[in-house]
């Protein structure tokens, strides 16, 4: 019964993947390049996925956040937008010269430090820091269809027998 529902079920809705593990990896590149040599042995690739096993979310913090900074950044990116909405409208407004282009560069400025501002001062001081978030696994399973694990799993073992040293 969940075969066939399974199997009727439209490939971009989120599902656990299937198969049999024929290498597990510390990073995903090493997992990519063990497909990659499968394609390239022409393996039907078709069957393999990459899962990322255990996986944690990775937050790097790049700076901390003053005042200074925070407006600077409002001020910089409300530049752009002004800048860009300064161009359309002296395109639009023939004779006008760089009035247009002024008022919009000063107005998005003026704007975007403000609700640069306004953002963050209602954090009272709770994230001043910028970071980066990443979702990362404690390493990576090449699974395959049973129909073909066999002969995937001996083509990467061959692999990295030939070559351990890049695994």
């Amino acid at each position: 019964m969940t075969t066939a529902f399974a199997q009727n079920q439209p490939r971009n809705l989120p599902a656990l993947p299937s198969g049999w593990p024929i290498g597990s990896y510390e990073t995903y590149a090493e997992a990519q390049r063990a497909v990659d040599h499968l394609a390239d042995e022409d393996f039907p690739v078709a069957d393999v996925t990459i899962v990322g096993v255990d996986p944690m979310l990775v937050e790097r913090i790049a700076a901390r956040l003053t005042w200074g900074k925070v407006l600077t950044r409002g001020a910089l990116s409300g530049a752009w937008f002004g800048l860009f909405v300064g161009l359309l409208l002296s395109l639009f407004s023939p004779g006008a010269g760089l009035t247009p282009i002024v008022i919009g560069l000063v107005a998005g400025m003026g704007f975007a430090m403000v609700f640069a501002a306004v953002g963050y001062g209602s954090q009272r001081g709770q994230r001043d820091f910028i970071s980066t978030s990443q979702l990362v696994a404690q390493r990576y399973d090449v699974l395959c269809q049973p129909r073909n694990a066999e002969r995937g799993r001996d083509m990467l073992a061959n692999l990295a027998a030939r070559n351990p040293s890049n695994w």
